[in-house]
This record gives C-alpha cells, sequence and structure tokens, in this order.
C-alpha cells in the first residue's frame, strides 16, 4: 500500500507543489485546499485568543495544536478547563468528541501508509483531509489531495492559534469577531456537490436535524458524533438501490 508520499512511479512533488506522480493537481482544487487552509488559519486565532483569555499561556493553544491538531477537542478542553473542569475531564471529552476518527480511517485505509508514513498520515486526519481525500476518483489524487491538505493544516492551525493568543491579549471579546463561523462554513461549501445524491441528502439532513435537536442539552462537539447515528439510514437506502 503506498502512502501520500509515495506515488505510483516514485514521483514527488515539483516546484509549484501541485504535480505528484506525473497527476497535477486541477487549479480548482488546489486553490480550494489553499483557501480551506487559511481559514482554517482564521478559526485558529480564534482558539488562540479564546485561550489566553481563559487563562492559558501563550505557547500552550501554539503547542496543542502541532500536538493535539484537533480543533473541536481543543476548543473543548479550554472551555471546560475555564470553567472549572478538571484536566482529566476535559482530556476525556476531547478524546470522545475525536472518537469520530474510527469512521473517518474507516473511509480513507488506502491514503493512510504503513509504518511511521501512516502514523503521520494519521495525525493529519481531520474533517477537512478526509473530505478532500473523498471527493476525489483516483487513489493517486486521493492521496495527494489528503496530504497537501493535511500539511498545510498542520502548518496554518498552530500559526493561527499563536497569532491568537498575541491577539488575545489586546482583545478580550473574541466572541464579536465571529472566527467561529468559518469552520462550519468551510465544511458545509466542502460537502455541498455530494448532496447532489438524493439518499446522501437525506441522511445528511437526518443527521443535522439530530445534531440540532440535542445542542442545547450536550457540550460542544458531542452533538456532531451523535449525528453519527443517522448514518444506518444511507446504508439501508444504497442496499436497497443495489437489489434492484
Amino acid at each position: 500500500m503506498r502512502s501520500f508520499w509515495r506515488t505510483p512511479g516514485g514521483r514527488t512533488p515539483d516546484a509549484d507543489g501541485r504535480r505528484l506522480g506525473g497527476r497535477t493537481l486541477a487549479g480548482p482544487l488546489f486553490r480550494d485546499i489553499l483557501l480551506v487552509c487559511l481559514a482554517v488559519g482564521v478559526v485558529g486565532l480564534s482558539y488562540g485568543a479564546v485561550a489566553v483569555t481563559s487563562g492559558f499561556v501563550w505557547w500552550f493553544p501554539a503547542l496543542m495544536g502541532v500536538l493535539v491538531l484537533a480543533a473541536s477537542s481543543e476548543f473543548l478542553f479550554v472551555g471546560i478547563i475555564a470553567a472549572g473542569g478538571s484536566p482529566f475531564a476535559a482530556l476525556l471529552a476531547g478524546l470522545l468528541v475525536n472518537a469520530r476518527h474510527l469512521p473517518f480511517g474507516l473511509a480513507v485505509p488506502d491514503v493512510l501508509g504503513r509504518g511511521w508514513r501512516g502514523a503521520l498520515g494519521t495525525h493529519l486526519m481531520n474533517d477537512e483531509t478526509v473530505v478532500f481525500a473523498l471527493a476525489q476518483d483516483e487513489p493517486e489524487r486521493k492521496r495527494a489531495a489528503y496530504g497537501l491538505c493535511g500539511l498545510g493544516i498542520l502548518l496554518c492551525w498552530p500559526v493561527g492559534a499563536a497569532l491568537g493568543a498575541l491577539l488575545g491579549g489586546v482583545v478580550r471579546d473574541t466572541g464579536a469577531l465571529g472566527l467561529d463561523a468559518m469552520f462550519p462554513a468551510v465544511i458545509l461549501a466542502l460537502i455541498l456537490p455530494a448532496l447532489k445524491d438524493r439518499p446522501l441528502r437525506r441522511t445528511a439532513l437526518a443527521a443535522a436535524a439530530l445534531a440540532l435537536t440535542v445542542t442545547p442539552f450536550l457540550p460542544a462537539g458531542l452533538p456532531v458524533l451523535l449525528a453519527l447515528a443517522a448514518l444506518p439510514l444511507f446504508a439501508v437506502k444504497t442496499k436497497k438501490d443495489a437489489t434492484r
């Protein structure tokens, strides 16, 4: 199994960073990945600012951004600690939110690779990288999109968090900036083309309704995890179509 670090023919990206294995990432795809990474960096500004205004030292959100690389879990961890919760409870909550990576891993096993490359590929796994990989038709393009997006987020997220930490020392009401709205907006823009498929659209709407229903009662991040309960609807519909 090849990872996103090795493509057919053993070739690596050229100077413009778009060619992998003799194939070129389409201009719109390369642009979309770049814009998403920049948007993630902007969301990182909010995370860093919130962390500092909650009492954390400036380097903490940047370090978490590199080692954890999971926005929802990091936001939740900081929020629980800021509200007076124990670090152990915050850690458990973060792990629970990141449990969504289990189905992510099952969806893109062919792009992760093995050994240390597989470990790094798993570390780069997040909503954006998985969405970009699944949107590609060819295995080679899946690996290229996954790797490029993952490395871009690995750079932009902690840098944004560090800059946000500096911003947090100046702007106290970081919620007024509305930066946290960029993350769901980016994900929605990425999945819109896939919603042309009727079974998938019905499943997504059911999942969204379920998440919205429980949002007032559950901590941040958990409603999205609970929305996975709608997946059997898509599986049942797909199975019915296949038997016709």
